[in-house]
């Protein structure tokens, strides 16, 4: 079986994006995005809900289009509308039992990259084997919080930290039985 990995980058108080979808303060070059793309480069599948998908398109991303062409792309929404060669799944609904057989049968690793509440609601389903924060020198104030407005309690164990020049921490967690 193979881990879901939330891999995300956080401001200092705790939004993976500020005011509407704002994600101009952390890095989009240098060393921690590097370090980024290579764990990127080992993910088989991505696991996302539909805002962030549809955050693509604000970066030129087509409906239906795969914005990691090396992962098979599921993105779990009722309404996202693609065309029918597209090349991501759209799952309509996504209970556990869906998400344990995915973590069965993929290839490798899968990359949750959000978003909060879908992060929030996979975190109350026991769901998230790993976290790796990209924890930002900044802080947003508001946007969408790290696990949405899951109140839920999870016990984390630290197994890497590592500081770049730019302020970044790089924060790597297990899920604790």
């Amino acid at each position: 079986m193979h881990p879901i990995i939330y891999d995300v980058a956080v401001s200092i108080d705790g939004f993976i994006s500020g005011p509407a979808g704002d994600v101009s303060k952390f890095a989009h070059d240098g060393p921690v995005v590097e370090d980024y793309t290579k764990r990127m480069a080992g993910y088989s599948a991505a696991l996302m809900g539909r805002h962030t998908y549809e955050f693509g398109y604000d970066f030129g991303l087509a409906a239906g289009q795969n914005p990691y062409p090396h992962m098979k792309t599921n993105v779990v929404s009722k309404t996202l509308q693609v065309p029918d060669d597209s090349e991501i799944s759209v799952w309509r609904t996504a209970d556990a039992q869906d998400i344990r057989e995915l973590k069965k049968t993929s290839a490798g690793p899968i990359y949750l990259c959000g978003g909060g509440d879908f992060a929030g609601w996979m975190l109350r389903q026991g769901l998230i084997d790993r976290v790796i924060l990209k924890r930002a020198p900044c802080i947003y104030g508001s946007g969408v919080a790290l696990f949405g407005k899951s109140t839920d309690v999870a016990t984390l164990s630290r197994v890497t930290t590592r500081s770049y020049d730019n302020g970044y921490l790089l924060e790597e967690f297990t899920r604790s039985p």
